[in-house]
This record gives structure tokens, C-alpha cells and sequence, in this order.
């Protein structure tokens, strides 16, 4: 299942990691965002120990999804040592996501 980040822990899940860090803004009243949500929990599966699958609830979080502008959801940010280097906005197919995230631990 994907960690929960909020504006509180962000700092030490996301930008502290040494691993890769995936994570997906979204909201509960969000269609797009609850046909992805259980990809996203197989993916944070799928790559548990390789990689940081994780959450961030924009209705609940503010300071976050100011900052990396996200404008619209679902958006899925990809982390490498703290800098994103890989953007998704909205809903993509499961192989799309799985692509993206492998290419972060090549």
C-alpha cells in the first residue's frame, strides 16, 4: 500500500530519501483519481524496498502541491534524490506508470 505524505512529513519521506520517491496528489471526490488509486497501491507493492510509492491528499495538504504547482489531479510526481525529474497528469494506464517507475532504478 502507498505511504500517506502530507506537508508535515513530505521533508523527510520524499526529499530525505536515498531511494526514488513516486507520488501521487489526489482527492477523495476525484474519479480519475479512485480509478488510479489501486495501481498505484499494486505499484507501491510491486516495488517495496526498490522504490517510495506514496500519497498526497491535496484537500487535506496545501503547502505541497502549491509548491510543485500541481494544478490539476490526479498528478503524479517521480523523485530522484530529491528533484523531480518525472511528471503524469491525470489518469494513465497501469504499463505507462509501471514504465516510468522502473526507469527510475535503472
Amino acid at each position: 500500500m502507498a505511504l500517506a505524505v502530507n506537508d508535515s512529513n513530505f521533508q523527510d519521506i520524499v526529499m530525505a530519501s536515498d531511494k526514488p520517491v513516486v507520488v501521487d496528489f489526489w482527492a477523495p471526490w476525484c474519479g480519475p483519481c479512485l480509478m488510479i488509486s489501486p495501481i498505484i497501491d499494486e505499484l507501491a507493492a510491486k516495488y517495496e524496498g526498490q522504490v517510495i510509492v506514496s500519497k498526497c491528499n491535496v484537500d487535506e495538504n496545501n503547502a505541497i502541491p502549491m509548491k510543485y504547482r500541481v494544478m490539476n489531479i490526479p498528478t503524479i510526481l517521480f523523485f530522484k534524490n530529491g528533484e523531480v525529474v518525472d511528471k503524469v497528469v491525470g489518469a494513465v494506464p497501469k504499463k505507462e506508470l509501471d514504465n516510468k517507475i522502473a526507469s527510475l532504478i535503472q
